[in-house]
């Protein structure tokens, strides 16, 4: 007589076991693709850019510009730095950095303290085999120390990215600046992008391409007065 009884699945191996928590945390990181960037958000910028894609804007300017910042940043090291720098905003979402007085949500210290506890989590099966540390997390790590030439380099690049995307969207017309807009209310335009980049720019090929930017915004909106 055959026996009916469902069979029981059989176990996953070690190797399937790791795979599939990979497979998972991947899941959970590809969600960076429709997390819509909050400063743009905030400003009313018509179909605003995703975490994703701002994570792709840094990554090519560090592979374009890295051999300009002098030979003590690493181009490959920048890359694979941008390219983890923002990992933890698909658990903690993307918290602006803000210039105008009483507005920004959660203090420095509050954010870094978020994000290392999402990051550290996200990034655990991703570790070395041989231990519980990740070659990722170090490099996330290297990025908000900014004790070292390619992370100064690589946090200018994601400022760069941030001033290179609001010329783009002046030009484009993609936000209505006679709109009430109670997130921005000390800033005119996009100058509130600008203003948070001015002061932490650190190196020169940053300033030289933060002015350069400055420069065409300045114009794109008809204005030629410093922010």
């Amino acid at each position: 007589m055959a026996d009916d009884r469902e069979s029981e699945p059989e176990p996953e191996s070690e190797s399937e076991s790791e795979l599939g928590l990979e497979l998972e945390r991947l899941v959970e990181l590809l969600a960076l693709k429709d997390e819509r960037r909050t400063g743009w958000d905030l400003r009313g910028i018509e179909e605003p850019e995703s975490v994703a894609a701002h994570t792709w804007g840094v990554a090519t300017l560090c592979l374009f510009y890295a051999d300009r910042a002098g030979e003590d940043v690493d181009r490959d090291r920048a890359v694979a730095m941008a390219l983890v720098h923002d990992l933890a905003e698909a658990r903690t979402g993307d918290i602006a950095t803000r210039a105008e007085d009483g507005k920004q949500r959660v203090s420095g210290e509050e954010k870094e303290a978020l994000e290392r506890s999402a990051i550290t989590d996200l990034l655990k099966p991703f570790a070395d085999r041989d231990g519980d540390r990740s070659d990722y997390l170090a490099l996330w790590e290297e990025y908000e120390a900014r004790e070292t030439p390619t992370a100064r380099f690589v946090k200018d690049m994601d400022l760069i990215d941030n001033c290179l995307q609001a010329l783009a969207y002046e030009r484009g017309d993609r936000y209505d600046e006679t709109d009430a807009n109670d997130a921005f209310t000390q800033y005119e335009n996009l100058d509130e992008f600008f203003a948070t980049a001015a002061p932490r720019v650190r190196t020169t090929v940053g300033e030289d391409l933060f002015a350069a930017i400055k420069a065409r915004y300045e114009r794109a909106i008809g204005r030629d007065c410093q922010l």
